[in-house]
């Protein structure tokens, strides 16, 4: 494997509910230029203190069982000391304790290897915030 490394931000909308959003595409439109059939790693990082990345099916309801099974461990009520924004926001920054931030895959010949029904994810819990960057970066 080389040392070239290349990143991008990619700007999200996620409105103004819960979401899952898959960025499957935008990391293979990212890699079609970046990895150029290489070998490597793809990185991808969400400098949010209320939001994650996660490896999922979407499409089949996982995505919004992930999201019921958020509420249900994190209610958004009046329990969270954190108390800035929409009531029970400070659910919203617990979840990145639970959601990971990043998530590092591999990447062969180019493309990005996920199972046949693995997508990369933004999972954003947090309604006040419906401007989200997420940075893609590959070594390889």
């Amino acid at each position: 494997m080389s040392d070239t490394f290349t990143t991008r931000t990619v700007h999200i909308a996620t409105g103004d509910r819960e979401t899952v959003t898959d960025l499957t595409g935008e990391c293979e439109d990212f890699l079609r230029e970046a990895a150029a059939g290489r070998d490597g790693l793809l990185n991808v990082f969400v400098p949010h203190a209320t939001a994650g990345i996660a490896i999922l099916e979407t499409g089949a309801g996982s995505d919004d069982d992930l999201l019921a099974a958020l509420h249900e461990l994190l209610p958004a009520d009046d329990r969270w000391q954190h108390r800035h924004g929409t009531p029970g926001h400070g659910r919203d920054h617990v979840v990145p304790a639970l959601v990971a931030p990043h998530a590092t895959l591999p990447v062969i010949g180019g493309r990005l290897e996920l199972g046949t029904w693995q997508s990369v994810c933004l999972v954003d819990t947090n309604v006040d915030n419906a401007d989200r960057r997420v940075r893609l970066s590959f070594l390889g």
